[in-house]
């Protein structure tokens, strides 16, 4: 399975991001980088350090650092700490692993010379996504599938992380995410209805540390950042392993329940960055979503099952 990652490295980007490093199965083709939980350029610079401490030969491409909607969000530093890996330290890396040109460019020449074999995983904002169909609409024709960590659909009162009706990943480009939905390319989105399933707690991270040598340390140290977050806001004791969920998906639909339906995405006023489908199930017209394609939701998971591959893949 050849594989684009696109993504803001952040803690659960580093997470997913080593999960693709394990799996002889996945071919990264690149990784490419955007705003989000960090500026861009801790964002790539993130994503080089991970990927020569991940052993990944593929090359990190630059992304957008501005979004499409035009407004500039503060970094989520409560999150992901001030450097986007929970403040641990961070060597310098130069131009390693840095390869010339945009991320927009790289993914619509990487879809034309592999048509109908690269599965895109977008981790982040959707703005470099949307940039590449801007430029060639054709592109949407040529990916295998475009796998999206975003939004959330009120599944288990899951209804947004950012505000109460809006996910981190869409709000931060909500402009982006609804041309992304109504492009004609098979999207699947991984959103917070599934991904609050996958808990990684302090007992599991620390086994993770025992199992994986000094990659399971390393996300280990990055989560004590992460974990006294979501102690906080949500009074657990772990993290949620968001982005790892859509590689998963990626490897197992199966262990996946779907629900499929055209999306929208609210880009202004108080909702902005809110996700609604309407079911294919639901009859009768809305011009708002009668004239777009239909996508999936992720709307369950075996989170136990995810967890186990997860710790299996990693310590391998």
């Amino acid at each position: 399975m050849k594989v684009i990652f696109d993504t803001d490295p952040g803690i659960d980007d580093a997470m997913a991001l080593l999960y693709l490093s394990k799996l002889p199965q996945i071919e990264l083709l690149g990784i490419t980088t955007v705003v989000g939980n960090s500026n861009l350029d801790i964002t790539t610079r993130n994503a080089q350090f991970l990927r020569r401490q991940f052993g990944i030969s593929a090359p990190v491409v630059r992304g957008a650092a501005e979004t499409l909607d035009g407004v500039v969000k503060d970094e989520p530093t409560i999150v992901h700490g001030h450097n986007g890996l929970g403040d641990i330290d961070i060597p310098e890396v130069g131009d390693e692993g840095l390869q010339h040109g945009t991320a927009a460019d790289f993914i619509i020449d990487t879809l034309h010379a592999h048509p109908g074999e690269v599965t895109i995983i977008a981790v982040g904002r959707m703005t470099n996504l949307a940039l590449a169909l801007r430029k060639d609409p054709s592109v949407a024709a040529l990916a295998k599938q475009v796998i999206i960590m975003g939004g959330a659909f009120g599944y288990k009162g899951r209804s947004g992380n950012v505000t109460p009706v809006a996910e981190a990943n869409i709000h931060g480009d909500p402009v982006a995410a609804d041309e992304i939905f109504g492009a004609a390319w098979p999207v699947v989105v991984v959103g917070l209805d599934v991904t609050h399933e996958i808990v990684l707690t302090s007992a599991y991270l620390a086994m993770l540390a025992d199992e994986a040598g000094d990659n399971g340390e390393l996300l280990r140290q990055m989560c004590g950042h992460y974990a006294r977050f979501y102690n906080a806001i949500m009074g657990f004791d772990g993290v949620v392993g968001h982005d790892l969920l859509a590689v998963t998906y990626a490897l197992h639909p199966e262990w996946f329940e779907t629900r499929s339906g055209p999306i929208r995405v609210v880009t202004e006023g108080l909702a902005v960055g809110q996700t609604i489908q309407k079911p294919d199930t639901r009859k009768g017209g809305d011009p708002a979503w009668s004239d777009r394609p239909s996508h999936l939701i992720c709307t369950a998971v075996d989170g136990t099952r995810v967890l186990e591959h997860y710790r299996q893949t990693v310590a391998a």
